[in-house]
């Protein structure tokens, strides 16, 4: 029994996002929120092992202000179910509060990305992210600091994830010939 307390007990390492589109009255502005959230992990029994510069990108959904956004592996002598509620703690503190509208403004949105026991599921939290895959600010970041951490279903690498994500994409047929017609001073149809 000893043995597998002190085995839970050893830290695991994470990857998390962090994200911020609205101003904190004591934080000020959405990349200083980040860098605050970052500094109350360290604080709250998480070791951050690196953090990547922060980015600002646009938002998804109906919100219209930017954010802020930054990627981070950090240690914590915990399961992921533990982490999270640290996590919920945190944005919490920081005035964020649940049931508003999906993808609105935020002061600070901390996820878990990966865990490096591979994948987890549970009511509350699902490893890897459901949807970072898709997201160029979350694979932008991570791939700075975690380049080559895979991902536990697909096997890709996060600069993998991100090269494919963010590789320029020839134009369909169509819209090339439009795009010819046009170069040549022909009128075109669209």
């Amino acid at each position: 029994m000893a043995a597998s307390r002190r085995t839970s007990e050893l830290p695991s390492l994470y990857l998390i996002a962090l994200g911020s589109n609205r101003r904190h009255a004591r934080h000020g502005p959405p990349e200083r929120v980040v860098r605050a959230a970052l500094a109350a992990l360290g604080r709250d029994g998480v070791t951050i092992e690196a953090a990547s510069p922060i980015i600002s990108s646009l938002p998804l959904g109906p919100s219209l202000r930017r954010y802020a956004n930054s990627a981070a592996l950090v240690s914590f002598a915990g399961g992921p179910e533990r982490l999270l509620e640290r996590l919920k703690r945190i944005e919490h503190q920081f005035g964020r509060r649940r049931g508003g509208r999906r993808w609105g403004p935020r002061v600070i949105d901390i996820d878990i990305v990966l865990w490096q026991g591979g994948a987890w599921s549970s009511p509350t939290l699902t490893i890897p992210h459901t949807a970072y895959r898709e997201r160029a600010f979350v694979l932008g970041p991570a791939s700075r600091i975690a380049p080559q951490w895979r991902d536990p279903l697909g096997g890709l690498t996060i600069a993998q994830l991100h090269a494919r994500l963010t590789r320029p994409r020839p134009l369909p047929r169509d819209r090339q010939r439009v795009r010819a017609l046009s170069s040549v001073g022909r009128a075109t149809d669209f």
